[in-house]
């Protein structure tokens, strides 16, 4: 027996509440730092780049939920460790204000355990989406997911922006511990026996965990793709850590102006996954590597309008072009998602968890190296030209990465069969 749409829907619920917990790490605490504690943008972005970085452990939780036989235990041990670390996480800058070196420290140790539960969460309700979603449900299911993950984004940033305002560090205290219980409610509820009647996965080859990866890393398809999300994945978070620093410091927005600003951005991206969903799916209009080459191309041109707009700093214009950023980025990624799912199930048997994991991880070292680069960018731009024209110049340096990107979609698709499928998903 395999997942239903509801049961689909349920593990939506289970991103949903992830994205919740990550978006104030990445969004709000980064923003406070910068801009209320007056610290360098490339702290919050090591901070963030080491909880992308733990994620390298993802084929790791991948392979444990293949061996186990119950990825829904993993995926509640991860939400208890991610909440837990977005809660030390906002005590931790709270502290900064009075203690630098205390709050660091809470810090370092928060966004640590933010990355371990994202990455043993994440990855088993990916696992269990592939394992026991029918084949030709995977894509429409990947779909379904992400688009719940990116609303309750930016449904989070909408909200927690309006509770925010004013400011006190009470008050941030409290709304992000009422988003990680909220979160934890959600995910105990939404898998509540999830599995059962879910025909259960014969044990694999009792190999080590060094042995199963190398096997799927030797898989062309599975090598290829690994690559192809890296260098993508780059383009794409580039911008993450310092759109709301440069919303605050060029364009003259509050914290809870700027925490909006990042749930438009979400709300474009849900919108542009959306339509390409129906598109490429119920429509049947265009082939996935036309829409992710489409995505990173629209992409490109927000980013440079965008980087144009701060020469103007009229806050009414930021917004539009904001939105259009997260529109174009959604539908690079919903691509880039149906092929995923669709490759998790195809060669070697039961390592649909150790691909999942592997795809993770590329993904999170390369959002971690795109945004630390991004913010340490800005940060030695600002020193040698004044605000818009250093992150101006970060922009559209970001824009030529996903030129690049385009560019490297168009060459797969152009190249052997094998790596046509790769990105058409067929």
């Amino acid at each position: 027996m395999t997942l239903g749409w509801l049961a689909i829907v349920r593990l939506g619920l289970v991103q949903m509440a992830l994205g919740a917990i990550v978006v104030l790490t990445t969004s709000t605490l980064n923003r406070l730092m910068v801009v209320e504690l007056a610290l360098p943008a490339v702290l919050p972005g090591m901070l963030v780049g080491l909880h992308y970085g733990i994620q390298i452990t993802r084929p790791n939780w991948g392979f444990l939920s293949d061996k186990g036989g119950n990825r829904t235990r993993w995926i509640l041990r991860g939400m208890v460790i991610l909440g837990a670390g977005g809660v030390l996480a906002a005590l931790g800058v709270v502290e900064m204000a009075t203690s630098y070196a205390v709050g660091l420290a809470m810090s370092v140790l928060a966004y640590a355990l933010i990355g371990l539960g994202a990455g043993a969460a994440g990855t088993s309700v990916l696992a269990l989406l592939a394992t026991a979603t029918a084949p030709h449900r995977r894509a429409a299911a990947a779909t379904i997911t992400w688009l719940m993950m990116i609303f309750g984004i930016a449904m989070t940033a909408g909200v927690v922006g309006q509770l925010l305002d004013p400011y006190t560090p009470a008050v941030l205290i409290e709304v992000v511990t009422g988003v990680a219980l909220a979160a934890l409610a959600i995910t105990v509820l939404a898998t509540w026996r999830i599995e059962r009647g879910v025909e259960a996965a014969p044990e694999p080859d009792p190999v080590p965990f060094r042995e199963g990866l190398a096997e799927v890393w030797a898989e062309p398809k599975a090598r290829l793709f690994t690559i192809f999300v890296f260098l993508s994945m780059t383009a794409y978070f580039m911008q993450e850590l310092i759109l709301e620093p440069y919303a605050g410091l060029v364009f003259g927005f509050t914290p809870g102006e700027s925490t909006t600003l990042s749930g438009i951005q979400n709300g474009g991206v849900f919108l542009g996954m959306l339509t390409v969903g129906i598109a490429a799916t119920a429509l049947r209009f265009g082939c996935l590597r036309n829409w992710v080459i489409g995505g990173c191309l629209g992409s490109a041109a927000s980013l440079c309008v965008i980087a144009i707009l701060g020469g103007y700093a009229l806050p009414q214009t930021l917004l539009p072009a904001v939105f259009a950023l997260g529109f174009f980025n959604g539908a690079f990624a919903v691509a880039a998602i149906g092929s995923m799912m669709a490759l998790a199930g195809e060669g070697r048997e039961k390592r649909e968890g150790t691909r999942m994991g592997l795809w993770g991880a590329a993904q999170a070292i390369a959002a971690g190296f795109g945004g630390l680069t991004g913010a340490a960018a800005a940060d030695v731009m600002r020193t040698m030209t004044t605000d818009a024209p250093a992150f101006g110049a970060v922009f559209v340096f970001e824009a030529g990465l996903f030129l690049c990107a385009a560019f490297m979609a168009l060459r797969i698709m152009e190249g052997s069969p094998s790596q046509a499928e790769l990105i058409t998903g067929e």
